[in-house]
């Protein structure tokens, strides 16, 4: 196995100030699709004349994550395809450690990396070999994909915007009892929440937010029934109605705006509506 069996798939949106540093991390002869959601040409013409590996995607309209991921993984050609987070720094032996991997592990769907993503590696760490475990999800930051198995078993469920895409994908491969596995021995380092520029901080913040709940009522609703989803989620609907009269009685604003969005989300969700909900920015 080289380089040339895996190609590197991340979906960016206003990521600048972060993309950089993974970019830096990964090969120059590894193939990179970048993603990116905000249709920024320059953005485009300057990753991809920095980088000779990298192909910049603008979709024209913020797609979200799932969406956003599947546009880079119908261009793969490769065997294997990695997803990463944009605020994610590959440690020099990762993709090593996932060629290492499949000398004794092909038959995979989804491998994981060390999933305490936000830990510095010491030497000593490095040198202990861990064994690989099957295990019934992993994190969505980082996702190595098996890009045969998904002939049959499709790729990101498109009507998830933000959140819970990646525990949909490994419920689905678990239910047609395909393998996921984690390694603890492929690092990959994870800021969390850091993907988007902190200038534009609040109005991701309400996004999050409205999609958090739209995406969790989803979730239920599919893969258990709609009452199910309904008796599950109605205490966070009254919880948010509270809390936005709360806020309200305490000119808070900032924090009515956010349970403003938790039940517009939810709402929108119930009602079976698609999540519409797109950021905003003057």
């Amino acid at each position: 196995m080289s380089n040339k069996d895996i190609t590197i798939v991340i979906t960016t949106f206003k990521s600048e100030l972060r993309i950089e540093n993974c970019l830096n991390s990964i090969d120059s002869s590894i193939k990179t699709i970048v993603v990116e959601n905000s249709n920024n040409e320059k953005f485009k013409e300057y990753i991809e004349k920095k980088y000779i590996n990298v192909e910049c995607i603008l979709p024209n309209e913020n797609l979200g994550y799932g969406r956003g991921n599947n546009v880079g993984l119908k261009k793969v050609k490769t065997k294997y395809s990695l997803i990463l987070n944009p605020d994610t720094i590959l440690e020099k032996e990762a993709v090593n450690n996932f060629f290492f991997f499949l000398r004794k592990n092909k038959d995979f769907a989804i491998l994981g990396p060390d999933q305490n993503e936000n830990q510095i590696l010491t030497e000593k760490k490095k040198s202990k070999l861990l064994d690989p475990a099957e295990v019934d999800s992993i994190k969505g930051f980082a996702m190595f994909l098996n890009m045969k198995k998904f002939e049959h078993i499709g790729f990101f469920d498109e009507n998830f915007f933000l959140y819970l895409e990646e525990i949909d994908l490994c419920k689905r491969i678990k239910k047609i009892k395909e393998k996921i596995y984690l390694d603890p021995n492929i690092k990959i380092f994870h800021h969390g929440g850091k993907s988007v520029n902190e200038i534009f901080r609040r109005e991701i913040e309400l996004t999050r937010n409205w999609h958090w709940m739209w995406s969790l009522f989803y979730y239920n609703k599919k893969h258990t029934n709609y009452f199910y989803a309904l008796t599950l989620l109605s205490p966070k609907f009254f919880s948010a109605l509270f809390k936005i009269f709360l806020y309200l009685i305490l000119f808070n604003r900032k924090k009515k705006e956010i349970y403003q969005k938790r039940l517009s989300g939810l709402i929108n969700s119930i009602l079976g509506r698609p999540a519409w909900y797109r950021p905003t920015f003057n």
